[in-house]
């Protein structure tokens, strides 16, 4: 079944990590230099007494913590995401979240800076009277997380949007339905603007991502909104086979099994690709690969 010409992002695929990493560290380093700027001409030009080299020590030391709690909104928006059926859950969750996060943005930014006033100055670092500063503190943490939390959610819709999101063929509402809501035999992507259909059987495999199973097909993932287990019950056992909790594979487009030492295998399919296989699933798939077309 040929698709509709689509925008291709397998080019941004293979250095989307390093591009969402790098972006994060662009962001904030330039975050620093603008809030560090403002510091310096409040807390020297207008006369607080300040030395020239303590704005920079506060504002760099928080956008390091900010920095290294990204991982972890992420992962927040994953497992809590904002969407239409689940908001009003997930906003109550990230308003509890916003309290650890300043408790460790505050800490960790004050133990730094602690650090670097005996190292740098061969000073004590005074952060203040702990109740109303930790207040004001947690109403800028309070911003960032959100705003951080939006960026995220955001950048997520539109990568959605450009790879394609793929989801069940609903049921019509009148007559029959296309095909057995059981077991489908086709999915609908959704892909700027336009809709085509993918057929299950072209799917290579499947992997787990938060609330998504991703729909691997000819280079290309589509997400769905579903769990691993969910999804497992509607495919073809005769043709998917879990082989680790986060992976599901079409034995069509398996090549060739490859066993660790530690006792996990690694699976090479059809277009070169790489998905592993744990031990838990290792002989019953090396049972099933037995009976499935050869294409080593």
């Amino acid at each position: 079944m040929t698709t509709p010409a689509t925008f291709d992002i397998r080019k941004f695929q293979r250095w989307r990590r390093p591009f969402e990493v790098g972006i994060w560290v662009v962001v904030i380093a330039l975050n620093t230099v603008f809030n560090g700027l403002v510091s310096w001409f409040d807390h020297t030009r207008r006369a607080h007494g300040s030395l020239p080299v303590e704005p920079w020590i506060w504002e760099i030391t928080s956008s390091m913590v900010l920095l290294a709690l990204v991982p972890f909104l992420v992962l927040a928006t994953r497992r809590w995401p904002f969407r239409f059926d689940v908001w009003r859950h997930s906003l109550k969750i990230h308003l509890l979240l916003t309290l650890p996060f300043c408790l460790i943005h505050v800490g960790a930014m004050v133990a730094l800076r602690s650090l670097a006033y005996r190292w740098l100055l061969g000073w004590h670092y005074d952060f203040g009277y702990w109740p109303v500063q930790l207040g004001y503190e947690y109403l800028k943490d309070f911003r960032t997380y959100f705003l951080f939390v939006g960026c995220i959610c955001l950048y997520g819709f539109v990568l959605r949007r450009l790879q394609g999101e793929a989801t069940l063929l609903a049921e019509p509402d009148e007559g029959p339905p296309v095909e057995p809501v059981e077991r489908p035999e086709r999915f609908l992507v959704r892909k700027l603007g336009k809709e085509f259909l993918i057929a299950a059987r072209e799917i290579e495999w499947l992997q787990a991502s938060g609330n998504y199973v991703n729909l691997h097909v000819r280079g290309r993932d589509y997400p769905l909104r579903a769990t691993m287990a969910g999804i497992e019950e509607r495919l073809d056992p005769s043709r998917f086979v879990r082989v680790h909790r986060s992976f599901l594979v079409n034995l069509d487009y398996l090549a060739e099994i490859e066993p660790l030492d530690t006792g996990d295998a690694r699976l090479t399919m059809r277009d070169g690709a790489s998905v592993p296989c744990s031990r838990r699933y290792r002989a019953q798939l090396r049972e099933r690969f037995g009976d499935a077309p050869a294409h080593a």
